[in-house]
């Protein structure tokens, strides 16, 4: 949902921004992030957030989702012209100076989808106990990793559950490490987790390997009382690269694995709130994004494989390869162009396949990829093959149907 596009969401997008993405020898002035600060440094609170909306129109008898062209997988929805839903969250915390470099803060992040509202974050920190950068924190919280944008989608997270922990340990120069204890109760599972599940994860974030080169490590180690499947774990690694070959080109490289009921990100998998757990599964994937703003060509382009394999069931393999491109026409207009083809084979079936394009004008500040608010107007256009039409999964195919079109406006903004 929200990649779809955020431990701290102020945090994920200096990842998104910082991270993986783009830097840029001069940043463009962001007239957005000026304002939040403007307004953090007069009433000293901290705001942050994240926002779409729109409307769409398009072949209502597909009984697609929201929009929604997608084979089901993690790396299947290219969302660019693909998104009907509307989602907002918006955080709001306060730090509190102890004195003799301690402080104390508390964060709460409320989230509205389509009208369903919930919590995301709340939580407390600490600061400045050890004499270093270190941070307990207890609540509910979570830290994004890493995103791939164009899909909407954190694909290295630890979840947002009831939890505690230790953030930026410094590891003498070689990065800093998060260390946390989760359990599977949230405040929106208001009647708790019959599952009872516990989860630890381990982070060791941004250690430097070669020049602008820094690796990431994950992992996750799954326990609990579960009805069906099995204890579980996860481990990741990405490698992110600044001025990859040319400067402006960056490029992260993934290599994830989990077993159980651990999710390939580093969260649960398979467990939900009436008692009885699903199955868990083995999950693979490796992946590899590339990011660039190059004078007035920007974008984001990506190839992924992913495997997964149920305790009791057949094995699913995801391919998809895609991505889009941005070109500033007028001081605040650019083109953006979105391809993609996505395959999902389900063992002893045909292979399913989904192609999906959209072309889009778009307005904001200025005509960088990543910059925001953006208010777009797009047309998709998609078609799937025949084991794709008769498989009855998600969002496409119903209806005999084996091509829809979609067009609609949409903004988009995020602040910190």
């Amino acid at each position: 949902m929200q990649s779809k596009k955020k431990s701290h969401l102020a945090v994920a997008v200096a990842t998104l921004l910082l991270g993986s993405q783009p830097l840029l020898a001069q940043e463009p002035a962001d007239p957005t992030k000026e304002f939040v600060k403007k307004v953090n440094d007069a009433t000293g609170l901290e705001f942050w957030g994240y926002a779409r909306s729109g409307f769409y129109s398009g072949n209502k008898d597909q009984g697609r989702l929201r929009g929604n062209y997608s084979l089901g997988g993690d790396l299947q929805k290219y969302r660019l012209g693909n998104e009907g839903d509307n989602y907002i969250e918006f955080g709001i915390g306060k730090r509190f100076d102890l004195g003799e470099g301690m402080k104390w803060g508390v964060f709460y992040q409320p989230k509205i989808y389509n009208g369903d509202s919930g919590t995301a974050q709340a939580y407390a920190v600490m600061t400045g106990i050890f004499d270093n950068s270190a941070t307990l924190w207890a609540g509910q919280r979570f830290h994004r990793i890493q995103d791939v944008h164009i899909v909407d989608n954190w694909v290295m997270e630890d979840g947002d559950n009831y939890g505690a922990g230790i953030d930026d340990i410094p590891m003498f120069g070689m990065g800093t490490l998060n260390v946390a204890l989760h359990s599977s109760d949230s405040f929106d599972n208001k009647a708790g987790n019959p599952n009872n599940g516990k989860r630890v994860n381990v982070q060791w974030r941004k250690i430097p390997t070669n020049p602008g080169g820094t690796i990431t490590l994950t992992g996750a180690v799954i326990s609990g009382d579960f009805t069906r499947g099995s204890d579980g774990g996860a481990l990741g690694l990405v490698h992110n690269q600044k001025d990859f070959l040319v400067k402006g080109l960056n490029n992260s490289l993934m290599l994830q694995a989990s077993t159980g009921h651990a999710d390939i990100r580093g969260k649960f998998y398979g467990l939900d709130s009436n008692g009885t757990a699903q199955m868990g599964a083995k999950q693979r994937r490796i992946l590899d994004v590339v990011d660039f703003q190059l004078g007035k060509l920007g974008g984001q382009a990506m190839v992924g494989y992913q495997t997964l394999r149920p305790d009791q069931g057949e094995e699913i393999k995801d391919f998809s390869l895609g991505g889009r491109l941005t070109y500033g026409i007028a001081r605040r207009t650019k083109l953006i162009t979105e391809v993609a083809t996505t395959t999902r084979k389900v063992e002893g079936e045909e292979t399913r396949r989904l192609n999906k394009g959209t072309v889009a004008v778009a307005f904001s500040p200025n005509t960088d990829f990543w910059t925001r608010p953006e208010f777009r107007i797009y047309a998709t256009r998609a078609n799937w093959n025949e084991a794709a039409a008769t498989a009855a999964v998600n969002s496409y195919g119903f209806g005999g149907r084996r091509n829809g079109n979609t067009v609609g406006v949409q903004l988009e903004v995020w602040w910190e």
